[in-house]
């Protein structure tokens, strides 16, 4: 028989605006699945502080001192959300059947949890995906920002669940699967498909930030969307050959054209030429910068360094 124990993970930085709305919103939505018997009343809410410069951690422990339902982890460091993540399944691993990751503002609707619960209980589903149905209040740059990175994702061989971000379920064999995974540079969303098992989505509304703001400017939005393509494909280094291979071409037929108006007098046409290698240049350059990403990753990936510390835990 399954069991029925429920973590969800919250991964807090400087949260201090909006944590007891959402303490009070997944409190709520707990005690009701604990009493309808869905899950089991050592199920709990698991906050992750990534290393806060404001009252998070305070007010974590104020709740945990109330409540028990609430518990925490405060990392040393801001590690970033990612490995904030990736820290709160191990915790939570250790006593929970099913986990839950949510971020903190909870724009992702929480009555999806029921629905993912079930999907673990009835339909053997070891992952629960989170989807958006529509993106209708997002900006016309985020969204079609956001869509085409799903859609260059797929071009690249990476394996992503469409408009999925970290708004899942986890059983517990499958979180401890993916702490398997000893590699430094994150990408969940595309780890976690990799790792198989029987998988469904759930269908939600996103809402609107209730207070304080995102977390996740265009800057980190941009670099998590470079770590998804460069950790999970070499096909930009297969591009870079590809245009080698152009350019080279390109560069026998300048070197031709250039000859023939050379021994026809006509130095005048060389201004196409100066354009043609100006423009070589820049693509040269702009292949060392992609080859330099995957040099370094490859660098930080050898050193092995620990994701995170823990500084304190509650529970």
């Amino acid at each position: 028989m399954k069991g029925n124990i429920l973590y969800v993970v919250v991964p807090c930085f400087n949260e201090e605006e909006v944590l007891g709305e959402t303490s009070t919103r997944l409190k709520e939505k707990l005690s009701s699945l604990i009493k309808s018997n869905v899950i089991d009343d050592d199920s709990k809410v698991l906050f992750v502080d990534d290393g806060s410069k404001d009252k998070t951690w305070e007010i974590i422990k104020k709740l945990h001192g109330e409540d028990s339902i609430f518990s925490g982890i405060k990392l040393s460091h801001n590690r970033g959300h990612q490995n904030a993540l990736i820290a709160g399944l191990g915790a939570a691993s250790k006593k929970a059947d099913m986990i839950i990751s949510i971020d903190a503002d909870l724009q992702d609707d929480i009555n999806a949890i029921d629905k993912m619960a079930y999907e673990y209980l009835n339909n053997d589903c070891d992952v629960v995906y989170g989807v958006r149905k529509k993106r209708n209040k997002d900006t016309l740059f985020k969204k079609t920002t956001a869509e085409g990175y799903y859609k260059i994702l797929k071009k690249f061989g990476v394996e992503v669940v469409f408009n999925h971000a970290d708004y899942r379920l986890m059983s517990k064999r499958v979180a401890q699967a993916l702490l398997s995974y000893k590699e430094v540079n994150l990408f969940l969303r595309g780890i976690v498909p990799q790792i198989g098992f029987k998988s469904a989505t759930v269908e939600y509304d996103r809402g609107e930030r209730f207070a304080g703001e995102s977390k996740y400017p265009l800057s980190k939005m941009l670099g998590l969307a470079v770590d998804g393509i460069t950790s999970f494909s070499t096909k930009p280094l297969n591009m870079i050959l590809v245009f080698g291979i152009i350019l080279s071409c390109l560069g026998f037929a300048g070197f031709v054209t250039t000859l023939v108006f050379y021994l026809l007098s006509m130095l005048t046409m060389f201004l196409p030429i100066i354009f043609f290698v100006t423009l070589a240049l820049g693509i040269i350059l702009m292949a060392i910068g992609v080859v330099g990403l995957y040099t370094g990753k490859t660098y930080m990936e050898t050193k092995a360094r620990p994701k995170y510390f823990i500084e304190e835990e509650l529970d």
